[in-house]
């Protein structure tokens, strides 16, 4: 996977130190259309392969990571079971930049402010690689399932709801 000259975001500062792999997918944003399937449409990458990342609380001290396909829910108890905790909701979209440095839309699981608990839908591994943001609207990151796991020390749990 090639570098290419990219804005630098926190997740790709932090991949590049790490020596990880990656590709920068950049796509438009004029038309207001950065909803997961939009976006994987933009870029030419199959949705399956496009995952977004969602942040949940547990009270107001703990933080839990979450990242699953842009076409599935998270499964609330789910997620909050392999996290150990008896309820968790979503963070307040207000709160996410002073938590994790990110905004709506742009939030990478990589390179957030803090090394939150992290948990990759069971759904990646059926993948080699994935795709997330790259911590800004409009910027992708390629990048191996394992290298990502590593990166955020990630677990995988199925935490969506299954749709039939």
């Amino acid at each position: 996977m090639a570098k290419a000259k990219h804005t630098k975001t926190n997740a790709i500062r932090l991949l590049e130190q790490q020596k990880i792999q990656f590709d920068v997918i950049e796509y438009t944003t004029e038309d207001g259309q950065v909803d997961g399937v939009s976006v994987a449409t933009k870029i030419g990458h199959p949705v399956e392969r496009v995952y977004k990342t969602l942040v949940a609380t547990a009270g107001t001290t703990k933080l839990f990571v979450f990242v699953i396909p842009v076409t599935q829910e998270l499964d609330l108890k789910a997620a909050a079971k392999v996290v150990g905790e008896k309820k968790i909701d979503m963070l307040a979209v207000k709160d996410l930049l002073g938590y994790t440095g990110y905004i709506r839309g742009g939030c990478s699981p990589v390179g957030m402010k803090k090394l939150y608990p992290t948990v990759i839908d069971i759904s990646a591994q059926q993948q080699q690689s994935i795709i997330v943001s790259a911590g800004k609207i409009g910027m992708q990151i390629h990048v191996q399932v394992e290298d990502l796991m590593q990166v955020t020390k990630a677990q995988l749990a199925q935490i969506t709801t299954i749709h039939e």
